[in-house]
């Protein structure tokens, strides 16, 4: 337990210089995806949740919290609603355990998200999240439940057409834009781009928008979030080039308050065990077509 109090104390601290590493990681199409999962869970058949957990949770009120900001993950529609793939995927696991859900599903910034786990403010959370070694001093995961790596994506009309390969970048010859603070743009500072060829916006829409009108050769994003936004914008000029990279360095997983896991220490376990039987019974690739491809 004293452990533990540390850990709670350390997490408060390490909540508030965490907003940057925050945000949602990096993103492979949803079979390459699902195939990860699939081997994620194939290794946690030997955990301590019993072998049927429908059901297990009925009786138990959690509090839980996404960001609304990231699509096709979870993100608001045209008529203020939460939607995306986290949104169906915590549905389906509700309608499974059996649990309810504290309220409504609280959306915010991921600044604020990684603040309120770390703090126990929340139970619960499912943003597109990464189970990076940083956040598991603040807070507990389950398994990967979707393995996203990296994608580049260049304009059809403007970008030199020899740019096929995230390699060419650290050349400082091409332009490229990424989100500030997210895996793609780690990922850009780890293989050398130079900072006079890198633009670094606040958010990824901006990001689009300079590529779109041709201000930077490529950017970078997590597979599905780029693969998602080729898909609905109106009118692009984006596709992807190249193959995914930095997979297995982008693990999405499920984020739990230490406060909750006090209360309930099978939860992760649970939840585990209940992803495994989600993705064998076919829901996770029902929603990985629908979201994801």
């Amino acid at each position: 337990m004293k452990i533990r109090m540390v850990k709670r104390i350390v997490g408060t601290l390490l909540a508030l210089v965490m907003p940057l590493s925050m945000v949602a990681c990096g993103e492979e199409e949803a079979a390459e995806t699902t195939e990860s999962v699939v081997e994620t869970a194939e290794d946690s058949a030997e955990s301590s949740a019993p072998e049927s957990v429908e059901g297990a949770l009925k009786g138990v009120t959690l509090s839980f919290g996404t960001s609304g900001l990231f699509a096709p993950f979870s993100y608001y529609d045209e008529d203020g609603n939460l939607i995306g793939f986290d949104i169906d995927f915590c549905n389906a696991l509700q309608d499974y355990l059996g649990f309810e859900i504290d309220g409504e599903m609280q959306a915010m910034d991921y600044s604020a998200l990684g603040t309120s786990l770390a703090e126990g403010k929340l139970d619960f959370g499912m943003a597109a999240l990464c189970a990076t070694d940083e956040r598991k001093e603040v807070m507990s995961f389950t398994n990967t439940y979707c393995d996203s790596g990296l994608s580049i994506g260049i304009n059809t009309e403007t970008s030199p057409s020899e740019l096929n390969s995230v390699d060419m970048l650290s050349s400082g010859d091409y332009k490229l834009a990424v989100e500030k603070g997210t895996a793609s743009h780690m990922y850009a500072q780890k293989i050398g781009v130079p900072e006079s060829s890198l633009e670094v916006h606040d958010e990824i829409t901006t990001a689009y928008e300079s590529l779109e009108q041709g201000k930077v050769d490529a950017v970078m994003q997590d597979t599905p979030g780029l693969a998602y936004y080729i898909k609905t914008a109106d009118d692009t000029k984006v596709k992807i080039v190249g193959e995914p990279f930095n997979q297995g360095q982008s693990p999405y997983a499920i984020a739990f308050s230490f406060d909750c896991v006090d209360k309930n220490p099978e939860i992760v376990e649970i939840f585990n065990k209940a992803v495994e039987d989600l993705i064998a019974d076919g829901t996770y690739d029902e929603l990985s077509k629908k979201w994801l491809e």
